[in-house]
């Protein structure tokens, strides 16, 4: 059996135990627009640094962003929503400054 078989076959075993049934966000589209905002010669670097165990400040930026995010979603209280709002919106505008660093280090370069 070819590894493409097999791991179509584990993908179909997990699908028929409802493995996959409770997954955050399923039926929605996946939000990849940090991503494509992202230079691809950046992104490729980022890859490389992933593949070697080393995930890069923008990285951690996104991934809090997105832990704050799905916080915000599970918070009623407004006293501690503002506050999350405000944590996503401080995070959101370093990883803003950093990548516009970026770009104009590019450009100049």
């Amino acid at each position: 059996m070819s590894l493409d078989k097999a791991v179509e076959a584990i993908i179909q075993e997990a699908m028929q135990r409802g493995e996959f049934d409770n997954l955050r966000g399923k039926g929605q589209p996946l939000d990849l627009s940090a991503y494509f905002d992202t230079p691809e010669d950046v992104r490729l670097a980022y890859s490389i640094l992933k593949n070697a165990g080393m995930v890069p400040v923008e990285i951690d930026l996104l991934q809090e962003i997105a832990a704050l995010k799905e916080r915000l979603s599970s918070t009623y209280e407004e006293p501690q929503r503002h506050k999350i709002r405000r944590l996503i919106s401080d995070k959101q505008m370093q990883f803003n400054v950093m990548m516009e660093r970026q770009r104009r280090q590019r450009k100049d370069g």
